[in-house]
């Protein structure tokens, strides 16, 4: 049974990165939640640290919505099932508005637009500059015709003379004058901005943005989104398999669609952290990405540390994606040290000083320990900084004609029933099912 997708749902995009989406688009939830609305939050592309401060001020995770490793059916599914039960969906843009993958529109926040139906509410970094933003504004409002820039936020007005300067010339709904403010800056770190949980932002967020911004002119525009037709929904599975998912300060980086995937063929999913906690009785882990460099002390003393070594050697089928790979890889060197890690993969990390890996991957499964695999596509993102020195002969189960991977496009080093590369893979029910059927013939022993 399907049923049209009729929630009220507004795009936040800009002209360029840094002209303060998340500030807005984050400041524009909790100002709707603290109006009573049930808000459902989005991010548009593979970022996992945006839909930190989303998932933080909503109450509701945040979803990924990137047609590149999703496909375009899989963004309008993803979008109307998780928009259930919300009153209203706001979705943060990626980049410029019509930034796409390899300087076309494809993957952009205009594409996730025109596959929504959804208008823009553009947000504009008016510094240094006066009647020179309706230029910007007009370019952009009229350069596709199929996306429908509804709205404008001017961000950074340093004064109400800058303001009435501006106001002249509108020609576009101007729904917010948001002042430069030193407590709307979110810190970054070599990842990009720092996350939710080591922040407490939300509050002056909700309060700058709810003063200078026409929040019930948003809702007014969300509504003139039209229904959106109905995506089927999947039977559930019953409980079949285990699988620990490291969630941590050091691994925190997973897209909320891989998990429910792996839900949906029959994982149980119990969350716990390397740093403190012992592995606990499952038939499979996922270690995602995150910063086990900057926990690499805790993460080398801890138990759990010793536990995933034997229980990879006795065949617990192992999934790691980035800091998953440092993590089981021998030695870490950060900071001027080496520290020891699981050692379950023949190779050995280190941190560097700059971006090793940043892009969209896309290959394919050659090898590895999931024979149901073999011959599959992937697709994923990369983004470290980290250099992974596999052994000579080293085993890799991934081809890639897109991305960097480990060493020369090659990724998903394996030894054992464990795989790990620097691919943040987005999982397709191919990948899913074969992981937790490994799951399951482990626990089948």
């Amino acid at each position: 049974m399907t049923r049209a997708c009729t929630v009220p749902r507004i795009v936040i995009g800009a002209a360029t990165s840094s002209a303060g989406k998340t500030t807005i688009t984050t400041g524009l939830m909790a100002a709707l939640r603290a109006r009573g609305l049930v808000v459902q939050p989005f991010k548009v592309g593979p970022d996992f640290i945006d839909p930190t401060h989303h998932t933080q001020c909503c109450g509701r995770t945040s979803r990924n919505l990137d047609p590149f490793m999703m496909g375009e059916g899989r963004v309008r599914e993803t979008f109307a099932h998780a928009s259930e039960g919300a009153d209203i969906a706001v979705i943060e843009g990626v980049m410029g508005l019509f930034d796409g993958v390899d300087g076309s529109g494809f993957g952009s926040t205009a594409h996730v637009a025109r596959l929504l139906e959804a208008p823009v509410l553009l947000t504009v970094d008016a510094r240094g500059a006066s009647r020179t933003v309706h230029a910007i504004v007009r370019g952009i409002a009229g350069y596709d015709p199929d996306v429908r820039v509804a709205g404008v936020v001017f961000n950074r007005i340093g004064s109400p003379r800058h303001r009435d300067l501006i106001e002249r010339g509108k020609e576009i709904p101007v729904l917010g004058w948001v002042p430069r403010d030193e407590r709307l800056v979110i810190p970054s770190r070599h990842l990009g901005l720092s996350l939710a949980h080591e922040l407490d932002v939300t509050d002056a967020l909700r309060t700058i943005v709810g003063e200078h911004v026409d929040v019930n002119g948003v809702i007014d525009l969300a509504r003139t989104a039209p229904a959106l037709p109905g995506v089927g929904s999947h039977p559930p599975v019953g409980e079949t398999v285990s699988i620990g998912v490291a969630d941590d300060p050091a691994f925190c980086f997973y897209y909320a669609d891989n998990l429910d995937r792996l839900r949906a063929h029959g994982a149980r999913l119990v969350f716990f952290s390397p740093m403190s906690d012992p592995l606990p009785e499952v038939d499979a882990l996922y270690l995602g990405g995150g910063y086990p460099e900057l926990q690499a002390r805790t993460l080398s003393s801890a138990p759990a540390r010793h536990q995933i070594v034997r229980a990879a050697e006795d065949g617990l089928p192992v999934l790691g994606e980035c800091g998953g790979l440092v993590y089981l890889c021998r030695t870490l060197e950060a900071e001027g040290e080496s520290f020891p890690m699981c050692g379950v993969l023949p190779a050995d990390a280190v941190m560097t000083d700059g971006i090793r890996g940043l892009g969209y991957v896309e290959g394919t499964c050659t090898g590895g320990p999931f024979r149901a695999l073999h011959g599959t596509g992937v697709r994923g993102h990369e983004f470290h900084y980290s250099a992974c020195r596999p052994d000579e002969d080293a085993r890799f189960a991934l081809e890639l004609t897109r991305g960097r991977g480990i060493l020369n496009g090659r990724d998903g080093l394996f030894e054992y029933t464990t795989i790990a590369g620097y691919t943040h893979a987005y999982f397709s029910d191919r990948s899913a099912a074969a992981f937790v059927a490994a799951g399951s013939a482990f626990a089948r022993r």
